[in-house]
C-alpha cells in the first residue's frame, strides 16, 4: 500500500521534518508540497537536506490539489489551520488530515479564548498514542480508524510524557507540579524574529512565558485530566528556556511524593504506564540528554526521589520536531491507518 501525502505549510521546520519522514515511510509517498509564501521556490534551496525532493517547487495552496491525496499534513501557525482543514474536509470528507498547529487540540473554548484567542476550533483526536487515560488503557484506541488527527505541542509532550503515569497512579500532589524545559528555538517555527537570530541566542539562555502564560498549559493539564479522570485538583507552573540548541527539549518536571509514596512507587507507575513501548526509554538513574534522541521518535525519561524533601523528580529529552511533531503525526497515522505503528520511524538516536 503506497498512499499519498501533501503539506500544507510544508517550508517550515515542521513541514520540512514531515516530508523527511514520509520520504522515508514504506508506506508513504511525498505528494504535493505547499507554502504560500515560498511558492515556485525550490523545495532543496529551502530544505537542502531533503535530497528526494530533486527539483521540485513549493506549490501553492489549493484545496482542491490538496484534497485530491490520500492524507493532508497541516503544518501551519496556530489560527491558520483550522480554516484550511475545514475547506478540505468540505471537499473531500473521506480525506484524512492531521494538523500539527495547536487548532484542534483544546477541548475547551475558554482555554482556547485565554491562551490563544480567536475562534474556537471543533477538537480533533488527540495524537499522543501512549498516553495513559484514568481507565488503564491508552490513547491509541482513539486513533484506530481516525480520520482527524490533532499532533500534541512539542513543549507538551515533553512534560505529559513525564508526569502522567504519577497523576494516574495518585503518585503526586498535583496542585504543585513545577516543569521547567531547556528548549531549542525551532521549537517556534522559521517566520524571522530578532529574539531567535543567531547572534542572540549563541552563548545565551533566556526564559520566556513565565507566569503561566505559555499556550501549552491547558494542553498538558487536559492530558494531565484525562489520566486522572478529572479525580485531582490540578495545577502546574511551567517555565522554558530558550537554549542555544537547533532542536531538542529537556524537561524536569518535579512534584511533592503523596503520603506514602516512595521510589519503588514511582518506578512501578513508568514501568506500568510504559511497558512494550517501542519509543519511551524508561530508566531509572539514566541521565536523559537531547543528544541522546537527536532526530529520533523516542522520548527519554528518567525519575528520582529526593528524600529530604519528598520531592520527586522527573527529567525527560525529547526531540522537538521529531517526537514532539512530525514524529507524532507519523506514529498517530501510522495507527489511524492499520500500519505497523513503528514504520518510518526510529527509536535510536543520531549520536555524537
Amino acid at each position: 500500500m503506497s498512499l499519498r501525502i501533501a503539506i500544507a505549510g510544508a517550508s517550515g521546520y515542521a513541514g520540512g521534518e514531515m516530508a523527511r519522514l514520509v520520504a522515508d515511510h514504506p508506506h508513504f509517498e511525498l505528494g504535493v508540497l505547499a507554502a504560500h509564501s515560498n511558492e515556485g521556490r525550490s523545495v532543496r534551496e529551502v530544505h537542502p537536506n531533503l535530497r528526494s525532493a530533486g527539483d521540485s517547487t513549493f506549490q501553492a495552496t489549493d484545496v482542491s490539489v490538496l484534497a485530491a491525496h490520500d492524507v493532508v499534513v497541516l503544518a501551519l501557525p496556530h489560527g491558520h489551520s483550522a480554516t484550511l482543514g475545514a475547506q478540505l474536509v468540505e471537499h473531500n470528507p473521506e480525506l484524512t488530515v492531521v494538523d500539527l498547529g495547536a487548532d484542534r487540540r483544546l477541548t475547551d473554548k475558554s482555554a482556547w479564548e485565554k491562551y490563544y484567542g480567536g475562534e474556537f476550533a471543533e477538537p480533533w483526536t488527540y495524537g499522543m498514542p501512549e498516553l495513559v487515560l484514568a481507565d488503564g488503557s491508552k490513547q491509541r484506541d482513539g486513533l484506530v480508524g481516525a480520520t482527524r488527527i490533532a499532533a500534541p505541542g512539542c513543549n507538551a509532550s515533553a512534560i505529559t510524557f513525564a508526569l502522567a503515569p504519577l497523576v494516574h497512579k495518585g503518585l503526586v500532589d498535583t496542585r504543585h507540579l513545577v516543569s521547567t524545559l531547556s528548549v531549542a528555538p525551532s521549537g517556534a517555527g522559521r517566520s524571522l524574529r530578532e529574539d531567535l537570530l543567531a547572534s542572540e541566542r549563541l552563548s545565551s539562555a533566556m526564559a520566556y512565558a513565565v507566569g503561566g502564560t505559555h499556550r501549552h498549559i491547558p494542553e498538558i493539564l487536559q492530558s494531565l485530566g484525562r489520566a486522572s479522570a478529572g479525580k485531582s485538583e490540578l495545577g502546574l507552573t511551567m517555565t522554558p528556556i530558550l537554549v542555544p540548541l537547533s532542536r531538542g527539549i529537556l524537561a524536569v518536571s518535579t512534584a511533592p511524593l503523596s503520603d506514602g509514596a516512595g521510589m519503588s512507587d514511582v518506578n512501578a507507575a513508568f514501568d506500568d504506564a510504559y511497558a512494550g513501548e517501542a519509543f519511551i526509554d524508561y530508566r531509572p538513574g539514566a541521565q536523559p540528554s537531547t543528544g541522546s534522541v537527536l532526530g529520533s521518535n523516542a522520548v527519554s525519561i528518567s525519575a528520582a526521589v529526593d528524600e529530604s524533601t519528598g520531592y520527586v523528580t522527573v527529567v525527560s529529552a525529547i526531540d522537538n520536531l521529531v517526537k514532539g511533531t512530525a514524529g507524532a503525526a507519523i506514529q498517530s497515522l501510522n495507527i489511524a491507518l492499520g500500519l505497523d505503528e513503528q514504520a518510518g520511524l526510529s527509536a535510536n538516536g543520531v549520536a555524537p
